[in-house]
């Protein structure tokens, strides 16, 4: 089949984001499988799109809040309200219908779709439903919102995440009633976006490459326990803040905590031992030069990607039942704890361990084996109902 992934932003060479890097395996998948996949969306500043012969692209377009300025906001949010959308969706019309249709005719002929999470397929649904599709769901998308509500620090931030929350529950709804088949990226999503039928839904497990994982190889740890992310993103930005609050002030004082990764202008208080290193030039380098990986999730939906690499890379973690989610099966040298209390104690005991040359890396290849097996799998069920769609017409 010659399948079209719509996708608000296009799969790129060097992902670093959990979202792009479940978009490009996601499609390299597709295409292990033996499918076409022509890719349709838009690129974000500084990026050059993974396969740029089989991408089509609307255009460069930053998306993330925290990179644009006052003005932008202002007109994405004046967008949102004049389109009834949620404003993640409302960023999309940077083209209008008649830019969405023209491409489509270019890629022709067609087989079917794969609407990529809720933002561009949103936003032209009406287009996109004059075809065989499936939906990718990488979160239940109006529950982080609702998330986001109840952590709100003022009314109006509170008010705009409660309107978006509504207006993504009826998107959400839309499109999984319009997709031949929803994947989702962790179980209980499926349930919770109403299509937890085997004949309606498929969770994909995931990996962050179709390509095997290096081997361990030796390491000279420069920081006892490390995390990075893009913490301007409210739901990593709670968890963050429930590490320091709660985890970092039961630490030792020489228990050193490095923390990678944009975080705004808002930086959080925090003990003497924890550095903030803003972004790093090497993701991979940074986590290597870590004894003990903490994934702190408290909330939200869909997978974490930081997850599945850190097991990928065989670091020993400290991992929050959250942090867990779309993992079948965790390493032995991962331990689990939600009280922070028993995080800390946790963390303090793997360090000395690590310290001490008593707790190895693992393999990760047995874990990222099985996982693309699983993703595999899971996605050639999900694609064989668009084929029979595909095969009737």
């Amino acid at each position: 089949m010659h399948l079209i992934f719509i996708s608000s932003l296009v799969p790129v060479a060097n992902p670093a984001s959990g979202y792009d890097i479940a978009n490009r395996v996601i499609v390299d998948a597709v295409r292990l499988l033996g499918h076409k996949v022509s890719v349709l969306g838009f690129l974000q500043p500084g990026h050059q799109p993974s396969s740029a012969d089989e991408t089509r692209l609307l255009g460069q377009l930053e998306v993330t809040n925290a990179r644009v300025g006052k003005m932008q906001k202002a007109l994405w949010l004046k967008d949102a309200f004049l389109h009834r959308e949620p404003v993640s969706v409302a960023k999309m019309h940077a083209v209008t219908p008649g830019d969405i249709r023209s491409a489509l005719a270019e890629l022709a002929p067609v087989d079917g779709l794969v609407l990529n999470s809720v933002q561009l397929p949103g936003a032209f649904r009406d287009i996109f439903a004059a075809y065989p599709s499936v939906f990718v769901a990488h979160n239940v998308e109006a529950h982080s919102a609702a998330d986001n509500a109840r952590n709100a620090a003022s009314p109006i931030t509170r008010f705009l995440f409660n309107r978006d929350s509504r207006l993504l529950t009826e998107l959400e709804n839309a499109l999984c009633a319009m997709a031949n088949h929803v994947f989702t990226l962790a179980e209980p999503d499926r349930a919770a976006l109403g299509v937890g039928g085997d004949d309606r839904s498929t969770m994909l497990p995931l990996v962050t490459s179709v390509t095997q994982p290096p081997s361990p190889s030796h390491r000279a740890p420069v920081y006892d326990a490390g995390m990075i992310g893009s913490w301007t993103w409210a739901a990593n930005r709670a968890g963050l803040d429930w590490f320091l609050d709660r985890i970092a002030r039961r630490l030792p004082s020489d228990f050193r905590i490095a923390i990678a990764g944009g975080i705004g202008d808002d930086v959080p208080p925090a003990p003497g031992n924890v550095t903030f290193l803003g972004r790093v030039p090497d993701a991979r380098s940074f986590v290597q030069s870590c004894r003990v990986v903490p994934l702190i999730s408290r909330s939200g939906t869909g997978v974490q990607l930081k997850t599945i690499e850190t097991f990928e890379m065989g670091l020993p973690s400290v991992a929050t039942t959250s942090a867990l989610r779309g993992i079948a099966v965790q390493p032995a040298n991962c331990a689990v704890a939600d009280d922070p209390e028993d995080f800390a104690t946790s963390l303090i005991g793997m360090v000395g361990r690590a310290r001490d040359g008593d707790l190895p890396d693992s393999d990760g290849h047995a874990f990222h084996g099985l996982q693309l097996e699983g993703l595999l799998s899971a996605l050639s069920r999900g694609l064989l109902g668009l084929g029979n769609v595909v095969n009737k017409t």
